[in-house]
C-alpha cells in the first residue's frame, strides 16, 4: 500500500488541508483524500489515470479541500467513466454539489454515491476498511489493511501425501482438516508465519497545536511531492 501526498512537501498529514490518495496492492483504483486546487494535474504528474478514482473522503468543508472537486467530477464524467464513484463528507457536501452542478448544469454520466461522515465504518472494500470517529472539531479515520496469509509451503504438503487440488486453498485460507484415519492436519504447518495487521490511523485536526500522528508498518510508504 502506498500512500502519496499530493499538494504538500511538508510533514505528512499536518492540518486538515492535506491532500493524498492512498493506492493498494491488490486494488486497480485510488481512494482520494480531499480535492485541493489543481489535483488532477498532480495525479498526472505521479501517472494516475483520473477514471482510477473511486472513493473521494472529503475530511472537512473548506474551499482548500473542495476547490477541485467539482472540476475532477466533470473530468471523470467527460473520460466516459462507467463505474460508480462513492463521494463521504460532511453533510454540506451534498448540497454544495448539488448547487454546483445547477448552475454549471452539469450532469454525471455515471453513478455518484454521497455518503455523509458518521461514526462508523464508512468503507469496507476488499476487507480494506475505514472507520470514521466523528469528533467535535476534527474526524479521525482508522484504516485497516488485509493480514497476508503467507506463502504456501508446498513441499510440506507433498510429505503429509496431500494431493494437488482444491485442498491446498483450503489449507492456505487456514481451515484445518481431519484425514479418514483420523490424523489432524492444521493449516498453520503449511503457511508461513503470517504478518500483522496493518492499522493506520489518520488524525485531521483543525487545532494546530494538538498531536497529530500517523502508525504505520514497514508495508506502508509514504511519498511527498511539490
Amino acid at each position: 500500500m502506498k500512500v502519496i501526498c499530493l499538494n504538500r512537501n511538508d510533514l505528512f498529514l499536518k492540518n486538515t488541508k492535506t491532500c493524498f490518495y492512498c493506492k493498494f496492492k491488490n486494488l486497480k483504483t485510488i481512494w482520494l483524500f480531499n480535492c485541493c486546487e489543481g489535483c488532477q494535474h498532480y495525479l498526472m504528474k505521479q501517472k494516475i489515470k483520473i477514471s482510477q478514482v473511486s472513493k473521494i473522503i472529503i475530511t472537512e468543508m473548506n474551499i482548500y479541500n473542495i476547490s477541485g472537486l467539482p472540476g475532477l467530477l466533470s473530468s471523470l464524467s467527460l473520460s466516459n467513466k462507467k463505474n460508480a464513484v462513492h463521494l463521504y463528507g460532511p453533510k454540506d457536501l451534498a448540497k454544495y454539489l448539488e448547487l454546483t452542478k445547477k448552475y454549471s448544469k452539469t450532469n454525471f454520466r455515471y453513478n455518484l454515491y454521497f455518503h455523509p461522515l458518521k461514526t462508523n465504518y464508512i468503507i469496507k472494500d476488499h476487507q480494506y476498511q475505514i472507520y470514521c470517529l466523528k469528533k467535535f472539531i476534527h474526524f479521525e479515520f482508522i484504516m485497516t489493511v488485509p493480514k497476508n496469509k503467507g506463502k504456501f509451503q508446498l513441499n510440506n504438503a507433498k510429505q503429509w501425501q496431500i494431493k494437488i487440488g482444491p485442498l491446498y486453498g483450503k489449507l492456505k485460507k487456514g481451515y484445518d482438516f481431519i484425514l479418514p484415519d483420523g490424523m489432524p492436519i492444521n493449516s498453520k504447518n503449511f503457511t508461513k508465519k503470517e504478518k500483522k495487521e496493518n492499522q493506520i490511523s489518520l488524525l485531521f485536526s483543525q487545532d494546530l497545536s494538538q498531536t497529530r500522528q500517523i502508525r504505520y508498518w514497514k508495508t506502508l510508504t509514504i511519498k511527498t511531492i511539490i
